[in-house]
C-alpha cells in the first residue's frame, strides 16, 4: 500500500515538474509572446507581491466564504434528498434517473437566471455552486443507501435495533465511504462553479480578479492568480483524497 502511494505521488510530482519545465523552456525560447505566456519568474514575483496586499486576502476570503456556504447547502440538501429517496424502492427507481439526467444538463446555461434572482454579488455564486454540487452528493447518497445489503438491516432489526440505532450503527458506517466520495466530488465541482461564476460576473473574489487582469491585459497578474488557484486546488484534493483513503481503510 505504501509503495503504491509513493508511486502515485511520484507520478503526480513528475507531471507537475514536466508542466513547469515546459512552461519555462517555452518562455525562454522567445517563440511565445510574454503577453500570452509570461515567464514563470515574473509570475512568481507578481504572486509574491499580490500576497503582501490586503486586497489579495480580501478576495481569497470572499471566495472561500462563498464556497463554504455553497458546499454546506449542497451537503445538507444532497444528503437529505438522497436519503429520503431511498426510503422507497419506487421513488429510487423514478427519481434517481431524473436527478442523473438533470446532472448531465450544463447548469452554466442557467447562470444568467441565478444572476437575475440573486444579483451579481456572492448570493448568485452561492446558489450556483450549491446547485451544481448538489447532484453528485445526492446521487452518491442514493447509490450508497439503495445498495446497502438487506441482510445487515435484517440482522440489526432482529437484535431489536430501532430506526435511529440502525442508521447510526449499520447504515452510516456501511455507506460512509461512498458518501465521502460524493462529498469530495461535490466540493470540487462547487469550487470550480464558484470560481467560474466569479469570473463570468461578480464584484469581488478570486474569479473577478482573474477576469479583471485579463481585461487589463496584465498577463503576469492573471497567471499569478491562476497558479494560486491551481496550487490550492491540488493541495485540497490531496488532503481530501488522503482523508477519504483513511476512512476507507478503517
Amino acid at each position: 500500500m505504501e509503495r503504491s502511494s509513493f508511486a502515485t505521488r511520484s507520478v503526480q510530482i513528475a507531471f507537475l515538474a514536466i508542466m513547469g519545465g515546459a512552461w519555462y523552456f517555452a518562455t525562454q525560447s522567445g517563440s511565445i509572446s510574454a503577453l500570452f505566456l509570461p515567464k514563470p519568474a515574473n509570475v512568481y514575483a507578481t504572486l509574491e507581491r499580490l500576497m503582501q496586499t490586503a486586497s489579495f486576502w480580501s478576495a481569497v476570503t470572499v471566495t472561500i466564504t462563498t464556497i463554504l456556504k455553497a458546499f454546506a447547502i449542497a451537503i445538507v440538501a444532497g444528503l437529505v434528498v438522497g436519503y429520503a429517496v431511498t426510503r422507497s424502492k419506487l421513488a429510487t427507481q423514478v427519481i434517481e434517473p431524473v436527478i442523473a439526467g438533470l446532472f448531465t444538463v450544463p447548469i452554466t446555461l442557467f447562470f444568467p437566471m441565478f444572476i437575475l434572482f440573486f444579483g451579481i454579488g456572492t448570493g448568485s455564486k452561492v446558489a450556483y455552486g450549491a446547485t451544481y454540487a448538489f447532484f453528485p452528493i445526492a446521487l452518491n447518497t442514493i447509490a450508497a443507501f439503495a445498495n446497502m445489503e438487506e441482510r445487515y438491516l435484517r440482522a440489526a432489526r432482529s437484535m431489536g435495533a430501532g430506526r435511529f440505532d440502525t442508521f447510526r450503527h449499520v447504515l452510516l458506517p456501511g455507506t460512509l465511504p461512498v458518501l465521502i466520495t460524493g462529498m469530495r466530488i461535490g466540493f470540487f465541482i462547487c469550487f470550480a462553479s464558484v470560481l467560474g461564476g466569479e469570473t463570468i460576473s461578480s464584484v469581488a473574489g478570486i474569479g473577478r480578479n482573474i477576469a479583471l487582469a485579463a481585461e487589463l491585459m496584465e498577463s503576469a497578474r492573471m497567471y499569478a492568480w491562476i497558479v494560486f488557484v491551481i496550487f490550492t486546488s491540488v493541495t485540497l484534493n490531496l488532503l481530501v483524497y488522503s482523508l477519504e483513503n483513511h476512512i476507507r481503510s478503517r
